[in-house]
């Protein structure tokens, strides 16, 4: 009886208590297991504070057909990317009790105004938030996603410090694209030519249409806009880009922009104010916990882990997550990238995901998503090289979990550049320069990287650094490395494995008798021949460039001094890879990576308006008074401390990595690199 008495005044006190609840208009946050029917509201014109009204569709949640009379936690997603194609998002949060807003941003298909890519954005995600949050279905708490445009408008939100947003999740975030991303350490990067062309990614897509009818001020120029986006190519080849010159007249609002972004060097107010630039906005950003997701084979890598992450961490006192896959760009749901294949739960469930970061947040649900490691990575590696039914390379690799990213205990080593194509720790001497032709009109093809918004330019991801004779840019099958304009520095093979986990800095003497021209270089992971890859694999793993005009910094061009050796840093994509025993570590220098980045032509002439192009006589310094280097971060393999460790007087602001020539390893760094001395 004592127990019946019990339960009953436990089931009067829940009642009651329920009661209560919804009498204030307060969500039942226990009720984890109600599922929702889905209800959508389509095209719900939203003014902003300039009379200018964006499209959104609302998905609410119901019970027996009928709206369900409750306030709830909101998901707004704000894209470019046409809101009808999202609409896959309501059926991931909508049942488990979230009102889902889908957005058209400003000036894209159903929203009204002009499109300026994010200028706008930190201005309409606060009223869109703002109208959001009164509305009788929300509960004031807001929750953001979206991917790589989409991660943008939620660093646009924060930096606007919209209201009611209490957590965000910005994957592959495109941010701070003066820095890298659009223009690359004073490099442009050929994908938002791609982009802007194809009006979003919309070519050979049902949005191209609609795409090109929203954007022509023209309607009679829609055809001409839809072809122009299959001819990308042929347009690349013909660069620059002058006002005018080709059916993007027609969409005046995109042609202003990629010519603007295309000529436009120098880092000041047109790249800090471009509405998505965390570093340079931090005071002003909102302070809301974020789960930061990217992969080492994405677009954003080096923004989101490098700079976003460090510097919010930093500065805020929300939980700030990262979280770092073998993934090509908004790929997380794959285990591959490219030609590389790695364990099956490299894939990330991103309904999961999402949901348990949300229903922490916005609904108070104890699921211990805040007492997990703040960074978690996959370290690629380790796998036995077999050829996969798909015809990739097994490369394998595992999860980790991290207490700060970079890590702490990683040992920063020189690897020296040596004549003869060597790679090693040994300090160079009186080593002979190298130099080699650069020609404009026979750039290095790409193959593969960290890209996206590629279309038919490029592929994405891990790939064998071998030309293909069904890639547009090649004319043959032999490898990059045989090129004459490809200088190739490697180790011998490893005696034992070398992990490799952190920020990848290249240090490098160069000289030109050009007035301008580029520098690139790439990590590569050199793989033995086995029976299923009798040449072997050559297997990209992270690459970056610098504009020679921009080698002290993203200010200001200085033009070349014919001649005149010059330090460059050209900082790569993040990366972490186990490089196993019989492999060699490779790195490629060079001065093209085409299409990924725009080709020099050489001649120092303004950028974007070049009328000449030239070869350029390149030269590459390995003497001791001019060490060339690529700075490894390695991690020994006796360490097993975690912990996070500070540097007295480090502030922790991202800057690059600056390290000397004479840079000495402590004795523990000495003695791992005796346990990983090379096959000789």
């Amino acid at each position: 009886m004592r127990n019946l008495r019990d339960k009953f005044v436990a089931g009067f006190s829940f009642v009651v208590g329920l009661l209560v609840l919804l009498a204030v208009g307060i969500p039942f946050r226990a009720q984890t297991d109600v599922r929702y029917g889905v209800v959508e509201t389509k095209d719900v014109m939203v003014a902003m504070r300039d009379g200018v009204k964006l499209a959104a569709d609302i998905y609410h949640p119901t019970q027996n057909g009928q709206l369900v009379d409750l306030k709830f936690p909101v998901i707004l997603l704000r894209t470019p990317y046409n809101k009808e194609g999202s609409a896959q998002i309501a059926n991931s949060f909508v049942p488990h009790g979230y009102v889902v807003v889908l957005e058209d941003v400003r000036g894209r298909y159903k929203s009204e105004g002009h499109w300026r890519p994010h200028v706008d954005d930190p201005n309409d995600g606060f009223d869109t938030a703002q109208w959001i949050g009164s509305q009788p279905w929300c509960d004031e708490g807001i929750g953001t996603l979206g991917s790589s445009y989409a991660g943008a408008t939620q660093h646009a939100l924060a930096i606007g410090n919209a209201p009611y947003i209490k957590a965000m999740v910005p994957r592959n975030a495109m941010s701070d694209y003066g820095r890298y991303g659009v223009r690359h350490n004073g490099a442009f990067e050929l994908r938002f030519f791609n982009w802007v062309f194809t009006l979003g990614n919309a070519a050979g897509t049902p949005d191209a249409l609609p795409a090109a009818k929203r954007a022509a001020s023209d309607p009679a120029a829609v055809k001409a806009l839809v072809d122009m986006g299959n001819q990308v190519r042929e347009y690349v080849r013909a660069l620059p880009l002058r006002p005018g010159t080709t059916p993007l007249k027609f969409a005046p609002d995109y042609e202003t922009w990629l010519i603007e972004a295309m000529s436009h060097g120098d880092y000041d107010d047109f790249w800090r104010n471009s509405g998505a630039s965390v570093i340079d906005h931090l005071a002003e950003y909102k302070d809301v916990p974020e789960y930061h997701t990217t992969g080492w084979y994405d677009s954003w890598g080096t923004q989101v882990a490098n700079i976003n992450y460090v510097e919010l961490r930093r500065t805020k006192k929300s939980l700030q997550r990262l979280i770092i896959g073998p993934w090509i760009h908004s790929s997380e749901n794959l285990s591959y990238a490219g030609e590389a294949q790695f364990t099956d739960d490299a894939a990330l469930d991103l309904t999961a995901f999402h949901l348990r970061w949300f229903d922490h947040w916005l609904k108070g649900v104890d699921n211990g998503v805040d007492h997990e490691p703040p960074v978690r990575i996959y370290v690629m590696g380790g796998g036995d090289s077999h050829k996969t039914p798909e015809g990739r390379i097994f490369v394998g690799g595992h999860w980790r979990d991290e207490k700060e990213w970079p890590l702490a205990r990683t040992a920063p080593i020189p690897y020296y550049l040596h004549t003869k194509g060597v790679l090693s720790p040994e300090k160079p001497k009186e080593d002979q320069p190298i130099t080699y032709h650069f020609d404009p009109r026979n750039p290095v093809p790409t193959i593969g990287g960290n890209v996206s918004s590629q279309g038919t330019l490029m592929f994405q991801g891990a790939a064998d650094q071998r030309c293909r004779l069904d890639f547009w840019l090649c004319s043959d099958a032999k490898p990059l490395s045989a090129r004459n304009d490809v200088l190739v520095f490697q180790t011998p093979p490893l005696a034992s494995d070398i992990e490799v986990t952190g920020r990848l800095i290249v240090k490098l003497w160069a000289s030109s008798d050009a007035l301008d021209t580029d520098f690139t270089a790439k990590l590569v992971d050199v793989y033995p021949p086995n029976a299923d890859f009798p040449s072997g694999v050559n297997l990209n793993i992270a690459d970056s460039i610098v504009r020679a005009r921009y080698r002290n910094g993203f200010g200001k061009a200085e033009l070349l001094k014919p001649g005149q050796p010059y330090e460059f840093t050209i900082e790569m994509y993040p990366t972490s890879l186990v490089f196993k025993r019989g492999h060699r570590i490779r790195l490629d220098i060079s001065s093209s990576n085409f299409p990924r980045f725009d080709v020099n032509p050489n001649t120092g002439e303004p950028l974007n308006n070049n009328r000449r192009s030239q070869v350029a006589d390149n030269t590459i310094y390995l003497d001791a008074k001019h060490p060339s280097q690529i700075i490894l971060p390695l991690i020994p393999a006796e360490a097993t401390d975690t912990s996070y460790h500070r540097s007295e007087g480090d502030d922790g602001m991202w800057a690059p990595l600056k390290l000397s020539g004479e840079h000495t390893p402590d004795k523990t760094t000495l003695r791992w690199l005796v346990n990983a001395a090379f096959v000789q």
